[in-house]
């Protein structure tokens, strides 16, 4: 006899043969907040942003949108026997009613009653949208949400409020697939606001606010109470592996039972193969007995929960340069690809546990695969039971994968199980049971994979056995399987971002570990590439960066008199620009002279002034001065310098830069003499004084001095012992200083024929501490080739400190910025091209 029905702090133990038959150890989910009802009410929200303004900006078009709708107004007028005004109100009595009734009839009480509430909150919605339209908006917006009343004989701002509290009670009652009163009801609420359009009742955007703002307070109803689930549970539960072609007599919720179940229900929920599943999976799992004592796992992918998982593939493929999967959009899309990946690594040979069938119940999709007797996850082994053969193992299975054109995209710590004792027919009780791994959670995979997607893998993989064994064994037991070729690309990819959510939490605990799997790669494999590529399209630090460049630059457009500008640029002197141009070419090989003087190895200069071209390309994706140290390491490493040396040797080049032009803006102080040495203004210098004073205050901060500490010193115990040695040779010293004069007189050459293209000479000093200023905010603001903050900081002090005009200001940093880094962007994408070919970069 099944076990009968008992219930204890919410959990079901079970149901009685009147059911199903089957025992059940679960813990229903009565009520859910969908996450697809909060994204969706994000959406309308940004949805009433574009109505409004649309409004405002576009009030031409809707307004005539309107008018010809209205043209049908005659035609509407011939078909309805009732007044339109009768009509709304039989649409907002009678569509209401007939879902409410129907939610009643169902038994759906608090459903219904939550509907209620969101039609009152939407009435009242809409009159306070009325209300603040009126007496805040302004005119433009007014206008568009305006209408003739004949009640009021005036022109009254018009959003039903009955309509808009009937969306708000249709968007709380549920989807249309769900409810038919709904799906009908919906019909008529846009077949109403249609007949209020054409009869002028209401405008274009006041009938989609109507709808908008209903759906709103209707979706945050639903998500802030909650709506019924329906999820696949108890009896929806059994039909469904019925359905698959199991008879089960015993479920057992995962890690959701308590010692005290008899039975052997505790035993099986927390198995430790089975909770893996729900660690790297966020499903629900069961323990599934058959009638004929068969042990299985139940996955259960649920509806509402896609959403989530959508939008964090989404995001990371968005964030992420190519190295994420494609995101299933669907329940079922998600479980046809996880079946799609389980078949095909089992049938490929690769240890894991087969998929048995597959099957649809409620808003929930069954997965039914077989049991990993006797496995343990990596997470719950000790180190000590982590013997090589274990490794050997764990890489064997990836290596088999591979072969056969997968990749898991996904590796961590509860994915991998061990067997470290087997059972079986193929074992020989003679000798000692080889350890055996499997590979489990493909659902993230790839069929047809990528070589960037294998190498992903294998950098998974090597995160994850190094913080279980050290980075030393991971490597070492790495390279016993696998081939040098397999390795050497490996250490560019070994970053955080790129890891799983799981291993990547681990290694921040580990701080450090990525670090030492790349310094035992380079150790083993000293032609490897372990300088680390860039993964991220963009960071916060680049959003917020963009966010106040925008602002910036909507400001100073505001600011700028265009007339004047057009007169500047019919005045101006088109020879001065050939002047600049060649000038800022000229830097090319000045900063190549720097870095074949500062090189430890010899380099043939037209090759380092192609790299140097080629950074020019690179300055469209990269802060200004990422993009030509980032080449210039790369070629010494190339070259076969070796990786603390490159740095140094790139550190001391932007060092010398950096004291290149203090250095000139002393000597040009001084031989400007005091007639044309003009002091900055009074409020230049009261602000370098307060950006003084803030600096040595923040350094009074102990955590402040220890990040400053972090920064600086590595670079500075980098490049020191590389400066004593070039200081005991004075050609290649030289020759470093002739280059980076080449360079920055190079830049102060284009500026002062930018200025002079428009008839502003300027003295030395001035000059060179405009450029300075704007040269040190491209460093500072981490924006692709500096944009932004070199022309808003060049604009701001050619009229703060040389007395430009801003409209003069204006068209000689266009000028300048022209030519200096727009204009030299084909000329390096053509220097990468070649480089690339003949294997430089």
């Amino acid at each position: 006899m099944p076990t009968p029905p008992s219930r204890g702090r919410g959990r079901l133990a079970g149901r009685g043969s009147a059911d199903h038959g089957v025992r059940i150890v679960d813990t229903p989910a009565v009520r859910v907040h969908h996450p697809g009802d909060l994204v969706a009410a994000v959406l309308t929200v940004l949805a009433i942003g574009l109505v409004l303004g649309l409004a405002i900006y576009a009030r031409g078009t809707t307004t005539g949108v309107t008018e010809d709708v209205r043209g049908f107004n005659s035609v509407i007028e011939r078909i309805l026997f009732l007044p339109v005004a009768v009509l709304e109100g039989l649409i907002t009595f009678v569509t209401p009613l007939a879902v409410l009734t129907e939610l009643v009839l169902r038994r759906l009480m608090r459903h219904a009653f939550e509907a209620v509430a969101a039609a009152v909150i939407g009435i009242l919605v809409a009159l306070l949208t009325a209300w603040l339209i009126t007496d805040f908006g302004i005119d433009e917006l007014q206008s568009s949400f305006t209408v003739w009343s004949r009640a009021q004989q005036a022109s009254v701002v018009t959003i039903p409020a009955l309509m808009t509290g009937t969306a708000a009670l249709l968007t709380a009652a549920g989807a249309r697939n769900r409810r038919r009163s709904v799906a009908w009801s919906w019909n008529l609420l846009w077949v109403g606001l249609g007949v209020a359009l054409i009869t002028g009742l209401i405008t274009l955007p006041g009938a989609l606010m109507t709808v908008l703002l209903g759906r709103l307070v209707g979706l945050l109803t639903r998500y802030t109470s909650g709506v019924q689930s329906e999820r696949a549970y108890g009896a929806a539960l059994v039909d469904g592996i019925r359905r698959a072609g199991f008879e089960p007599v015993r479920l057992i919720r995962v890690r959701d039972v308590a010692a005290q179940h008899p039975g052997g229900d505790d035993q099986l929920a927390m198995d430790l193969a089975a909770v893996a599943i729900t660690r790297y999976g966020d499903n629900r799992v069961y323990a599934m007995t058959t009638e004929h004592g068969e042990r299985l796992d139940v996955v259960v992918l649920d509806g509402d929960r896609q959403v989530i998982g959508f939008l964090a593939r989404f995001w990371r493929s968005l964030r992420l340069r190519g190295i994420d999967g494609r995101a299933v959009v669907s329940l079922r899309q998600a479980a046809e690809r996880a079946a799609l990946l389980a078949y095909a690594a089992w049938s490929a040979g690769v240890r894991t546990p087969r998929l048995l069938a597959l099957a649809e119940s409620e808003d929930s999709m069954l997965l039914i695969q077989q049991h990993a007797h006797g496995a343990v996850p990596l997470r719950d082994l000790q180190s000590e039971q982590l013997t090589d053969d274990v490794l050997d193992a764990v890489w064997g299975q990836l290596r088999i994968a591979h072969t056969a054109g997968l990749a898991h995209r996904a590796l961590t710590s509860d994915v991998v199980l061990v067997e470290l004792e087997p059972t079986g027919p193929t074992v020989d009780p003679a000798t000692p049971p080889a350890p055996i791994a499997l590979l489990t959670g493909w659902e993230s995979g790839d069929v047809a994979s990528s070589e960037l997607a294998r190498r992903m893998d294998i950098s998974q993989m090597l995160a994850v056995l190094a913080l279980r064994v050290g980075a030393e064994r991971a490597v070492a037991s790495a390279s016993r399987v696998l081939t040098d070729a397999d390795l050497t690309t490996i250490g560019p990819l070994l970053q955080s971002i790129a890891l799983p959510r799981a291993t990547r939490e681990e290694a921040r605990a580990n701080p450090g570990v990525l670090a030492q799997v790349r310094e035992a790669l380079l150790a083993r494999l000293p032609e490897a590439d372990v300088e680390p590529e860039r993964l991220i399209r963009f960071g916060v630090r680049t959003v917020v960066t963009i966010g106040l460049g925008i602002a910036a630059a909507v400001v100073v457009i505001a600011t700028l008199n265009f007339p004047e500008i057009r007169r500047a640029l019919e005045a101006a002197k088109p020879w001065w620009a050939v002047v600049a141009f060649g000038c800022g070419m000229a830097t090319f090989v000045g900063s190549a002279v720097t870095l074949t003087a500062f090189s430890p190895v010899k380099l043939p200069l037209w090759r380092v002034t192609l790299v140097q071209t080629a950074a020019a390309f690179v300055a469209l994706v990269a802060p200004a001065g990422v993009g030509p140290a980032a080449l210039n390491l790369r070629m010494l490493t190339r070259r076969g310098v070796s990786n603390p040396l490159a740095v140094a040797t790139v550190g001391l080049v932007q060092v010398s830069q950096l004291i290149t032009t203090i250095a000139l803006l002393v000597v040009f102080s001084l031989i400007s003499g005091t007639e044309a040495f003009k002091m900055p203004p009074t409020t230049v210098l009261a602000a370098a004084a307060l950006v003084a004073i803030a600096i040595a205050a923040a350094m009074l901060v102990p955590s402040v001095r220890q990040w400053v500490s972090a920064k600086t010193l590595p670079v500075w115990r980098q490049t020191w012992p590389r400066l004593v040695q070039l200081l005991s040779q004075p050609r290649r010293f030289a020759r470093a200083a002739l280059g980076n004069l080449i360079m920055t007189l190079g830049y102060l050459g284009a500026f002062y024929a930018s200025l002079a293209a428009f008839g502003r000479p300027m003295s030395l000093i001035d000059l060179a501490l405009i450029y300075l200023i704007g040269n040190t905010a491209g460093a500072l603001i981490p924006t692709p080739g500096g944009l932004g903050g070199v022309e808003t900081a060049l604009g701001v002090a050619l009229g703060s400190i040389g007395g430009v005009p801003p409209a003069i200001a204006a068209s000689v940093v266009a000028l300048f910025r022209a030519l200096t880094f727009w204009a030299r962007i084909p000329f390096g994408w053509v220097a990468m091209r070649a480089l690339q070919r003949s294997g430089e970069l």
